[in-house]
């Protein structure tokens, strides 16, 4: 489903609205939050279920890292979330490109399967 689909325009984005702001109108913030999330993730897998993981292990792992750094501001865990945050945006971007170099430049033949790049994983990864 892509944001300009008669699916999304008239379908999606209406129903969801709705229900979010009839949840919100009668003062569930929390749980008007909470569908707008789930709604989010449900827009998300609608283009690649088998993502939705990655997503969501990345969600937890950036706010168990955010717990960490509210409780008590620590250089290693700021920079160890940073690394793995860079790490899981630089594989999926740039392995095929790496090896496909290594290639180049060895003469090997090392293959590595294309790797689709998750939908927005760079904005979610810096967000």
């Amino acid at each position: 489903m892509l944001f300009n689909s008669y699916e999304f325009i008239f379908l999606f984005l209406p129903i969801s609205l709705i229900i979010f702001f009839s949840i919100g109108g009668k003062g569930h913030h929390r749980i008007a939050i909470a569908w707008l999330v789930g709604a989010s993730l449900f827009f998300y897998a609608w283009w690649n279920p088998a993502y939705l993981g990655l997503m969501l292990i990345s969600i937890l792992f950036n706010y168990a890292i955010g717990v960490a750094l509210a409780n008590k501001t620590h250089k290693l865990t700021l920079t160890f979330g940073i690394g793995v945050n860079l790490f899981l945006l630089g594989y999926f971007k740039y392995a095929n490109f790496f090896v496909d170099n290594l290639n180049q430049l060895t003469g090997t033949n090392y293959h590595l399967e294309t790797i689709l790049l998750p939908l927005a994983i760079s904005f979610f990864t810096f967000q």
